[in-house]
């Protein structure tokens, strides 16, 4: 049987895009609906010692005018622009557009075909220790720095790879970004997520990691069973190159070890940022800098012409648009909810609700609560500053600990990043991978399922051990 070889560049596949925007928009319409129905409010808001707004809870909170006009909901993708915030979704555009400038002069000049030629040569005996050694390194980058968008230029990699070793792209998905999602939410010393949280809960900076370890290595082991029993399943023999006998070419190996040094010098940048604070605020630009100085440097050493390498980085960046458009309306689910004033509303109804709970179900709806605002602000960041404040003094009513609850809320943010279709991350992923969100989603859901009951495990064992 013929195998079905890599993608050729960073193209986003028609299928993909209208399958992304058919749901997304059915999202922005039912966000609408909500904000004729659920009435809008607001909870008191205060600045901290770091200059942060967070929620004033002996502020409480009040019912208040709100709504949002049709032509506000209509526009509401290009007006996220000009929105409190705006800043980091402007950047992951820019981001986007200079990785698929970059893999198209790469895939342009041949290195990307040879790179993968020689990996899928030298690894093909041993494929399954290599699946093993790259899910690590993706979810060690999102549980120690809290690398998620800065693992995009290395995605379609990892998905080209896993077809010339003979399995298929959600294969590869799964290994990458999937594993730094998981990565990202066990978060052992993640600075976005347990780091901003713990420092919002008065606690130490990455205390209590112990659990967190224990939940990382829980969660590897269930990602990689999962991931490979998938791969054993439809593997094929791995595709060496087209003839079955991987040739050598110095030019292209001089390209290669340039692109590999610059960029593996600014993956080094990014895993000081996890102990040198300054660099935390800067690391897309990092990835960006270095993946382009990488990518320009491999092309011309691999005998690529100024002019051609231009025209290719344009046809890249031209190709990857379709992904901006998908970005901006995710985006903007967040925006007609605050601008309607409602997301405040949802949440005082659930921090009420739990008053009503017993003790063991009340992590586990910390756990909910958070998992159900990550639909509608994916940011770690700015989760914490929303949440904290409210669900750690609630869970101390019934005797559950703020590192606990850190816990939940890392779980929480992490996991469903990479099944929510409102993430951008997950979205330009899935079409750079030429893979749809329904085909993705039917086949995530499972192991969401199995580590939705692994991690509530770990919760319900850490309050019964007085964690």
């Amino acid at each position: 049987m013929k195998q079905r070889s890599e993608k050729k560049g960073l193209n986003i596949s028609a299928k993909s895009f209208i399958t992304a925007i058919i749901v997304i928009f059915i999202l922005m319409v039912a966000t609408y609906v909500l904000t004729l129905v659920v009435p809008s409010g607001a909870y008191g808001r205060v600045t901290d010692e770091s200059g942060n707004t967070v929620i004033n809870t002996a502020g409480g909170f009040e019912y208040t005018e709100g709504g949002i006009p049709f032509w506000k909901w209509l526009l509401s993708p290009f007006l996220v622009l000009g929105a409190e915030g705006s800043g980091t979704l402007i950047a992951i555009i820019a981001f986007l557009l200079i990785i698929g400038g970059v893999f198209n002069s790469l895939d342009k000049c041949g290195l990307v075909k040879y790179m993968l030629g020689k990996m899928a040569s030298r690894f093909a005996a041993s494929r399954y220790r290599l699946m093993a050694v790259v899910m690590l390194f993706f979810m060690a980058l999102g549980a120690v720095i809290g690398s998620f968008e800065e693992c995009v230029p290395l995605v379609p990699i990892v998905v080209a790879l896993s077809v010339r070793l003979g399995w298929d792209s959600v294969t590869g998905l799964g290994m990458s970004i999937l594993a730094a999602g998981c990565g990202f939410a066990s978060g052992i010393c993640n600075p976005f997520t347990v780091g901003v949280a713990q420092e919002l809960a008065g606690l130490p900076m990455f205390s209590g990691a112990w659990l967190r370890i224990i939940s990382f290595v829980l969660i590897y082991a269930l990602l990689y069973a999962f991931v490979r029993f998938y791969a054993k399943r439809i593997e094929r023999p791995a595709d060496v190159s087209e003839n079955g006998l991987f040739v050598s070419d110095p030019k292209m190996n001089r390209g290669m070890t340039a692109f590999v040094t610059i960029l593996g010098l600014g993956i080094v940048l990014i895993m000081c940022s996890g102990f040198i604070p300054v660099l935390r605020d800067y690391t897309m630009i990092i990835v960006a800098v270095m993946f382009l100085l990488a990518g320009i440097c491999a092309t011309l050493l691999c005998g690529m012409h100024v002019a051609r390498l231009g025209s290719g980085f344009l046809g890249g960046v031209l190709s990857i648009l379709p992904a901006v458009i998908m970005i901006l309306m995710a985006s903007s689910i967040k925006y007609i909810l605050d601008e309607a004033k409602i997301l405040d509303t949802i949440l005082y109804g659930a921090v009420s609700a739990a008053e009503e709970m017993p003790r063991w179900c009340v992590i586990l709806f910390v756990y909910l609560i958070v998992l159900v605002t990550n639909f509608f602000i994916p940011s770690g960041s700015a989760k914490a500053f929303m949440l904290i404040p409210l669900i750690v003094p609630m869970a101390a009513i019934f005797g559950i600990s703020a590192q606990l609850c850190i816990v939940a809320f890392a779980f929480g943010d992490g996991f469903s990043n990479v099944i929510y279709p409102t993430n951008p991350v997950l979205l330009i992923s899935l079409g750079l991978a030429d893979v749809s969100f329904g085909k993705w989603f039917k086949w995530c859901w499972k192991f969401q399922v199995l580590n939705l009951i692994l991690t509530s495990g770990v919760l319900l064992l850490g309050l019964a051990v007085g964690y």
